[in-house]
């Protein structure tokens, strides 16, 4: 698809870009936008193709508890500048947080922010923060996007410090993978600052605002696919070294000593990992020019991409173990217990050890002591006789029932069954939510090849599926006809942290009801990449459902992107 020289638009500011504080009111006040440079009449000097359009009337004066389409109830004003206003909002039909940005319907950009939210919202792309709803009604224009309570914002993430190599490596390689998709469907973000770039719980990067934030602000460029890959350099350099890569301070971050231009990243802060801040620098080149000069600039988010994936894969750093304290071995003095003994401190009992009497030597000991030794040997002759008897008495009853037993016919003694393999006659994709994942290739599951396989789609939110997204995904297996199900072999195509499946006795290829309503036969959950489910007790059925409600994390491959999913290369069941 062919770019877009106007910026479409992305949504979600979780917090807004801007504060609204007093440091920000009074900027307004000056005529300046803190974080732009924008002058109060919306204009601003052109860099690199980029324009802004003037932003004309102001923002609609709305309140907290103001509700918009009897539905969505703005309660903490986040951001008031340029003509419009981003706010924290309650959803009250789905009792969830939104985030709204609205400007009145004469604004003279308010055309181009419907467009841009509606684009961006056809995207559907999970790494983005999502555009729920674009509207404009009663003289205003307003978009409703995700809000993410659990996110952080790049921005805090860099004021704790520079980013770990692995760290800075998830960013660069997601942050780029995502604007190099956008891109390929005609959309740009133009606004890729730390404020834009949200971290999750899972580690996982999202982007809120593309194209959205760009059109509130009337920002514009000729080269638009260059103006993402130098923000995503810059964003890149700053996690390396807590360092704004421009003269002018911003986002927190201290910029560059003023004079001395653009300088490597190993130049500004040591121990920078080398292969990294050569691709800050390649991403932030001005003509072609690069810190090693040996490789090209990446002008484009799709060059960024392969250049990532070309590199040396950066792995996690070894987690560190403290070593357990030593033991302390106590000494132990007699009649003192180990404890100090001085002025002031309780005498300890002393333990007196009383000699035994010595051995009888007059006469009369002489006689008991024999007659002593004859009872023991008169009472160990006794005891023998009595063991040999039940012995003997034990053996013959053994040979009775010997006896008996090899008269009893084999069909009397139960026989231990075998386990055997079920036969699957067929297979079907189990989705209540009429979303499958990859309907055509479940056969790959059980026809015996384990280099084919059934594949997921992949999740930025794991490993456990979130129920708003999917509450599981699976397939429904038929075994010819009703059969006693005792266990089943699962091989899967990812390890990792880690993959939860639960089978369920099902009444048809295509279940009614939910699956909470079906029988559980078994569940489990492994990081192997294959594993064994076990029936506690043996149930008949002739309809398996296998169901997986969380996943690892998998690097892309074949056109599908890095994140949580799974894929099954072979499905055996026995009874």
């Amino acid at each position: 698809m062919a770019e877009r020289s106007t910026a479409a638009v992305d949504v979600a500011d979780n917090s807004g870009d801007e504060p609204l504080a007093a440091e920000t009111a009074q900027a307004t006040a000056d005529g300046v936008d803190t974080q732009n440079g924008q002058a109060a009449d919306g204009t601003m000097p052109e860099k690199d193709g980029e324009r802004r359009t003037p932003a004309p009337a102001a923002a609609p004066e709305l309140h907290s508890g103001h509700k918009l389409a009897r539905r969505y109830r703005l309660e903490e004003c986040v951001t008031r500048l340029d003509g419009f206003s981003s706010w924290r909002a309650m959803d009250e039909k789905l009792r969830r947080a939104v985030g709204v940005h609205l400007l009145p319907a004469d604004h003279a950009r308010a055309r181009a922010v419907l467009a841009a939210a509606r684009s961006s919202a056809l995207l559907g792309d999970p790494r983005f923060v999502q555009v729920l709803d674009a509207v404009e009604e009663n003289d205003l224009v307003y978009v409703v996007h995700e809000w993410l309570p659990d996110a952080t914002e790049l921005t805090a993430v860099l004021a704790a410090g520079p980013m770990e190599p692995h760290e800075a490596y998830q960013l660069v390689s997601q942050v780029s993978q995502a604007m190099a998709a956008a891109h390929r469907e005609g959309l740009a973000h133009l606004r890729l600052t730390p404020s834009a770039i949200l971290r999750t719980s899972t580690g996982q990067y999202r982007i809120r605002g593309l194209a959205v934030n760009a059109a509130l602000r009337g920002i514009t460029s000729e080269t638009p696919q260059r103006a993402d890959t130098e923000a995503i350099g810059a964003l890149l350099y700053a996690a390396l070294t807590q360092r704004w890569p421009y003269e002018n301070d911003a986002y927190g971050l201290t910029g560059l000593p003023k004079g001395v231009g653009l300088i490597a990243p190993d130049q500004v802060r040591a121990g920078v990992h080398r292969g990294l801040g050569e691709l800050a620098m390649r991403a932030l080149a001005n003509d072609g020019a690069t810190a090693s000069r040996q490789e090209p600039a990446c002008t484009t988010p799709e060059e960024l991409s392969k250049a990532v994936a070309a590199m040396p894969r950066i792995r996690p750093p070894e987690p560190t173990f403290t070593a357990p304290p030593e033991y302390q071995h106590t000494t132990y003095q007699q009649g003192s217990y180990g404890r100090p003994q001085g002025p002031g401190m309780p005498t300890a009992q002393v333990l007196t050890v009383v000699p035994p009497p010595p051995p009888l030597q007059s006469r009369t000991g002489r006689v008991l002591k024999w007659g002593v030794a004859a009872l023991l040997i008169a009472a160990l002759g006794l005891g023998s006789w009595q063991l040999a008897d039940t012995l003997l008495n034990r053996n013959n009853q053994g040979s009775n029932s010997g006896s008996q037993n090899s008269q009893q016919k084999p069909e009397d003694i139960e026989q231990k069954k075998v386990p055997v393999t079920l036969t699957i006659t067929g297979a079907r994709e189990y989705a209540p939510d009429d979303k499958p994942q990859d309907a055509g290739s479940v056969k790959n599951t059980y026809d015996g090849d384990s280099s084919t396989y059934w594949r997921t789609k992949y999740y930025l939110d794991g490993p456990d599926l979130k129920p708003s997204i999917k509450t599981g995904v699976g397939i429904v297996y038929d075994l010819g006809s009703e059969q006693e199900v005792t266990s089943a072999f699962i091989a899967l195509r990812f390890a990792g942290d880690h993959t939860t499946t639960t089978l369920y006795a099902a009444n048809s290829l295509d279940p009614s009801g939910t699956v909470s309503s079906m029988p559980k036969l078994a569940t489990a959950k492994t990081s192997d990449s294959s594993f064994t489910l076990t029936v506690d007790k043996p149930v008949k059925t002739r309809y398996v459902l296998l169901w997986m409600t969380a996943m690892p994390w998998a690097p892309a491959e074949g056109g599908s992107g890095a994140g949580y999913k799974q894929a099954i290369t072979d499905v055996k069941f026995t009874g």
